[in-house]
């Protein structure tokens, strides 16, 4: 008999991969489609970075701030692999929001919150704390203030991982076409193969519409349902530049037009500055760093540091589109970042859409999407995703290092820098990729920068990778290091590959 599913999920986005993984843990059968590689749409483009959002307190947004508070250690305890703790530097500017009032905020975003791991914010003389250093010589004083940085990509592909571990079925490159109401009083998810354009249908008692910028147009023209809610795309581009300054903190600098800029330590070798915030109409796909965009980054970071950035010191620039719900802000950047469901039950089959979140939010998302559609669904388990490890977070936060040396002691022939990417790639995964290999041989293939055969072989066995985009900038952030010529030869390699095979037993 053909399967029904308690819930079908479009979307492979981080609030996607969430809602699949915390309902596929409490027992209900769950199928989730996308129609790219996973994250490759919004999830991928974010600021990289899990925090409560210091600038929506001037909005008056406290319930979000003080749930994306609550969740950046929950999230730290559950990935402290590809989740670190970092500490910003917000320097006084001098005409801009008055030091009482940056102190004032810190000091509600310190306690709102319940922090208990974080430290708390301090305030600095820039003229004698090495964070003053890259910093022009008006800045004298600053606050130093906590929140996390994240792999964003990978956050959503270990959700995504951990669905299917417990009985989730993940189909990438798969797209919904159709959702029409059957006879039998399911739905009928007609998804299509986007290589061989091959369809099938899906039978599910409930979709969920995770479908981010596409979420209005899969509601209203693939499943007929019209949209009570609207979502507002607003483009967020990022640059990355050469590493700017020795010490690891980052920075917040705030900006005339009221917007603040994030300066990252990013990847070990460089620096990650965003974003932008502007109103976005096309194609989401077709989204790209603007030259008008490169130049506000590099101006308003210009105004700070002692050395100014140019565009021509860009060697990666990115941008996604945020699906944001449509509260008719009259700007950009005062949109709510706060998360709204629409739920239709047209002829009692439930059809949940999810209009607005941030990647910090994604875990609570989830719960209180499963708790939306609780009366439509067969009894199942209580909220369990705060205190389970994603997969190869199973260790101590604040642990990478000692993981590292653990790493090493059973496969010594590795470079300390390539095992420590590995831990903060896959955590205590990492050794389930090495398996048996007692060499640098056994691990095959060289393409580059310490990627190796082994590796991308476990990414397509075990990781939804298909592609050397998948790999090089999602699964990784290797694309950094690696040349055109080198991508080009993995992606040939990769496509000879049409029966991936699994590393040795672990």
């Amino acid at each position: 008999m053909e399967q029904i599913y308690d819930l079908a999920v479009i979307g492979g986005g981080v609030n996607g991969c969430g809602i699949a993984r915390d309902a596929a843990g409490r027992g209900y059968s769950v199928y989730l489609c996308e129609m790219n590689d996973l994250a490759s749409g919004t999830s991928s483009w974010s600021s990289k970075l899990i925090h409560g959002g210091l600038r929506y307190l001037e909005f008056y947004e406290f319930r979000l701030v003080r749930e994306a508070l609550i969740e950046r250690e929950v999230l730290w305890g559950i990935a402290p692999h590809i989740i670190a703790p970092e500490r910003f530097v917000l320097p006084h500017h001098d005409g801009l929001r008055p030091a009482w009032l940056l102190r004032l905020g810190l000091f509600i975003y310190d306690h709102l919150g319940g922090r208990r791991r974080l430290p708390a914010t301090r305030t600095l003389n820039l003229r004698r704390d090495i964070a003053g250093k890259p910093l022009k010589p008006i800045f004298k004083t600053g606050f130093e203030y906590s929140d996390c940085t994240v792999d964003d990509a990978r956050l959503v592909v270990l959700n995504a991982l951990d669905a299917v571990e417990r009985g989730a079925m993940v189909a990438t490159r798969t797209q919904a076409v159709q959702a029409k109401r059957g006879e039998d009083g399911v739905w009928e998810l007609v998804v299509e193969d986007t290589a061989t354009k091959t369809r099938s249908t899906i039978r599910a008692r409930i979709l969920v519409n995770a479908g981010g910028p596409w979420v209005q147009e899969i509601l209203t023209e693939r499943a007929g349902v019209e949209a009570k809610a609207h979502v507002r795309l607003v483009q967020g581009s990022h640059i990355v530049v050469p590493r700017l300054y020795v010490h690891d903190h980052a920075y917040t600098f705030q900006h005339g037009d009221g917007r603040v800029i994030f300066v990252i330590p990013y990847q070990d070798d460089f620096t990650l500055i965003g974003t932008t915030d502007r109103d976005y109409e096309g194609d989401p796909s077709k989204v790209r760093a603007t030259q008008e965009e490169i130049d506000y980054l590099c101006a308003s970071v210009s105004e700070y540091l002692a050395t100014p950035v140019q565009s021509s010191d860009v060697v990666w620039s990115y941008s996604g589109v945020r699906p944001l719900y449509d509260d008719h802000a009259n700007e950009a950047r005062t949109a709510t970042r706060d998360y709204v469901f629409e739920l239709d039950v047209p002829d009692g089959l439930p059809i949940l859409s999810v209009f607005g979140g941030k990647i910090t939010t994604y875990r609570k998302l989830a719960e209180h999407a499963l708790e939306k559609l609780s009366p439509y669904l067969r009894s199942g388990g209580a909220p369990w995703t705060g205190g389970t490890p994603l997969p190869g977070g199973d260790f101590a936060v604040g642990g990478v290092d000692a993981l590292t040396d653990l790493l090493l002691q059973d496969y010594p022939f590795l470079p300390r820098r390539h095992a420590r990417r590995l831990v903060r790639a896959y955590g205590s995964h990492a050794k389930r990729l090495l398996g048996r290999a007692a060499g640098i041989a056994d691990l095959g293939r060289d393409f580059g920068h310490t990627l190796t055969e082994r590796e991308v072989r476990y990414l397509m066995a075990h990781e939804f990778a298909q592609t050397a985009e998948d790999v090089v900038w999602r699964r990784s952030k290797l694309g950094l290091w690696l040349t055109q010529q080198e991508v080009a030869t993995l992606d040939a390699w990769m496509a000879t590959q049409r029966k991936p095979v699994a590393p040795d037993p672990y």
